[in-house]
Parts: structure tokens; C-alpha cells; sequence
């Protein structure tokens, strides 16, 4: 469970790495801000209060969490509500999983403009599923899709690329009649793959020509057009989702991921962090991997995304000015039961609550529910 305390957590590691990492590396403000939540993450430099038993005195110290949302320990309770929410206005079918990614020769250009490619990302990412839908020999309906963006692979690696969650099927243009897609496959995927890449070369190719695309140090634009083009894209698509339980539960391992959970990490000696990973070239096969720990935080730290930058998006009719309206028109053709929100309007502590099973207000020493809370100052931390 994602409260649970590790032996070893990157929290941890950022604090001893600190006065080093800091003072050599070039982070911008965003980066800095995202390092010093971590560290600050449920200390003293946060406040926090006490949870005083009144039946039998026992006290538990608690401190605030920093929220921000590139830390692994922040993620649980936003998680379960935002998937409760989305679960509840899902149309009721089958959902295939698409993955747009982009060549490695493009990392360098997307990693200096990222707001800007990861914008251009999501649109060529949406543009290319709504337009090939579209098609009458494809699908001949207007599709929909809950899009994240993720930049990392398993190896902490830069790779950016743009998760789909799609339901097999679309409206017409009425709303009125639901158009099954092929059981198998939601679109062809070569045909998707280079109608992807055409409008994302158009996109960046426009931004360029309007002196807003930041080009990497020997390197032209053209050339890299040109290797973009002679390079194969791939957009993979996965089975679809029989249940929606099993929809649900994928959504919550994807929406507020970080790029490295607590849980992977597996030592953090000598210098070095060792981290559990999967080779997806050796079929998923889970492995190990050691790095120094300034290039493990230098790996996590290029994973922070711009300051504002929205990594959950929607489009056709899954829109969000669209969504309870074709949310209703679709379920009301499936004519199947749909998932019914069990957080909505909860606080924090009653998700918690919910989602768990144990009761906060519980004391853990007499087992009576007189556990109140005390609040406490914050610390200020030193510099």
C-alpha cells in the first residue's frame, strides 16, 4: 500500500544526496521545488499534529504530507478518488489500451520544449485516434479516449509517450447509435502509427517556423524531420479489458504514477541505489538495476514535468464538456450496469477510512474510537 513506510525510501536518498546534488546539478525552479517537497515529505518542516487517545491517553504523532505531485508518498487518496470519479462516468463496454510513443532521436528536442512537445504530443496523440475513427473503413464514428502522459521507461530512462484508455466503439454523429469496433483491435495500428506521426512533424515542423521550438546544438530541423520520417513508429495496443473492475484497477496504476515508487526501491548503500525494474525485452522479466545515486536522482529529477502542466487529458466525446451527456446517451444504448461512485464528497480521512478498512479515530492501543487530533506548528528548516 502506497502509506506504508520502507526500509528504504527516495525521500531518504534525497536528503543524504542533498548538499551535493544541489550544489552541482542545474535544476530549474519547478525541479528544486519538487526536490525539497520530498525531502520535507511528512517531517517536522511540514507541521502535522497529534492523535491523542482520550479513553486511555496514548499519543501518535502524524505530520502533513507536502502534496506535490512527482512524490511517491502523495499519490494514494488524489488516486482513488480521481479513478472513482472517472469509473463513474465510463461508458459501460469493453476498453482497449493504446500507447503513443515518439523515437529516441527526438528526446533531446522534446526535452528542452517540454511544454511545448509534450502539448504537441497529446494533440497528435488525440487528432490521429478521433480522425482515423472517423473513417468510415475503420470505425465510422466519433471515438473517445482518457489520455496520460508518461516521459519515463522502467529504467528511469527519458521516454516520453502518451497512455490511451479508449472504449471499443463510438457514436454517430446523432449520439444516438453506438458503432461497435472489431473485438480485436480498436483501429490498425500502422494506419494509426503513421497518421501519428504525420501530425506530430506537422505540429513541431509549425512551432519551429514560428521561432518557438528550441533546437538542441548541432542539430537542424530538417535532418531530424528526415530521420523521423525514415524511422518506424509504433503505437501498441494491448487486449481489451473484459471487466470493468480490471479497467478500474489500471486506471489506478496509471493516472498518478511517479516515476519510481517507494516500493521498487530495493537498497541504497555505498553510494549506490539498487531499484526493481522490468525488462519489457526479456517478456516483462522483473530484474535489478544499480546506478550511482546522483544519476538515479538525475534520472528521476528529468521526469518532473513543467509547472502547470496538465498530464491527464480527454477527447471526443469523453471530453469533459462532453462526458455526462455521452456518458448517459451511451449507456442508455448499451443498456448495461454501470459503476456507481463510492468516494464522492468524502474528505481525506474518509477515503481513507473507506478504502482500507481501519478506522483513524481508532485507537491501536485500547481499541476505542477517542483518537482526536492536536495540531502542531510547523519547524522551520535550517538555511
Amino acid at each position: 500500500m502506497e502509506n506504508k513506510r520502507q526500509k528504504t525510501e527516495l525521500a531518504d536518498i534525497f536528503i543524504e544526496h542533498a548538499a551535493d546534488y544541489l550544489n552541482t546539478a542545474k535544476l530549474c525552479p519547478v525541479q528544486k521545488k519538487a526536490y525539497q517537497a520530498i525531502t520535507q515529505c511528512r517531517s517536522a518542516s511540514m507541521g502535522g499534529h497529534i492523535n491523542s487517545c482520550d479513553n486511555c491517553g496514548y499519543n501518535q504523532q502524524a505530520y502533513n504530507s507536502c502534496r506535490n505531485r512527482h512524490c511517491p508518498k502523495c499519490q494514494f487518496i488524489r488516486k482513488a478518488k480521481w479513478v472513482d470519479k472517472l469509473a463513474s462516468n465510463l461508458p459501460a463496454t469493453k476498453y482497449f489500451h493504446l500507447v503513443f510513443t515518439v523515437p529516441h532521436c527526438l528526446n533531446k528536442l522534446f526535452y528542452i520544449n517540454q511544454k511545448l512537445t509534450y502539448g504537441a504530443l497529446f494533440k497528435a496523440a488525440g487528432q490521429s485516434l478521433m480522425q482515423c475513427a472517423k473513417t468510415p473503413k475503420y470505425l465510422g464514428a466519433k471515438a473517445g479516449a482518457v489520455s496520460i502522459l508518461h516521459t519515463w521507461g522502467q529504467n528511469l530512462d527519458y521516454h516520453p509517450h502518451i497512455h490511451m484508455i479508449v472504449p471499443a466503439g463510438g457514436l454517430t454523429e446523432d449520439g444516438r447509435e453506438w458503432i461497435p469496433s472489431n473485438p480485436n483491435y480498436f483501429l490498425p495500428v500502422k494506419v494509426l502509427s503513421a497518421v501519428f506521426r504525420g501530425l506530430l512533424l506537422k505540429l513541431l515542423e509549425a512551432s519551429f517556423k514560428n521561432d518557438r521550438l528550441k533546437i538542441p546544438k548541432g542539430t537542424h530541423f530538417e535532418q531530424l524531420k528526415q530521420q523521423c520520417y525514415k524511422t518506424k513508429w509504433v503505437v501498441y495496443s494491448e487486449k481489451p479489458f473484459k471487466c470493468s473492475e480490471n479497467l478500474i484497477n489500471y486506471l489506478g496504476n496509471y493516472t498518478h504514477r511517479v516515476a519510481i515508487s517507494n516500493q521498487r526501491i530495493k537498497s541504497h548503500q555505498n553510494g549506490k541505489v539498487s531499484f526493481w525494474y522490468k525488462d519489457y525485452r526479456c517478456g516483462g522479466l522483473k530484474k535489478v538495476m544499480s546506478l550511482e545515486a546522483k544519476e538515479f536522482i538525475r534520472r528521476f529529477m528529468q521526469h518532473v514535468l513543467p509547472d502547470g502542466f496538465c498530464k491527464i487529458r480527454y477527447f471526443g466525446f469523453m471530453s469533459l464538456s462532453n462526458l455526462k451527456q455521452a456518458r448517459e446517451d451511451c449507456n442508455l444504448i448499451i443498456n448495461k450496469v454501470t459503476y456507481f461512485p463510492v468516494l464522492e464528497g468524502l474528505n481525506g480521512l474518509e477515503v481513507y477510512r473507506q478504502i482500507t478498512g481501519n478506522d483513524p479515530a481508532e485507537c491501536p492501543k485500547c481499541k476505542t474510537k477517542s483518537m482526536k487530533a492536536v495540531p502542531l506548528p510547523k519547524q522551520k528548516t535550517p538555511g
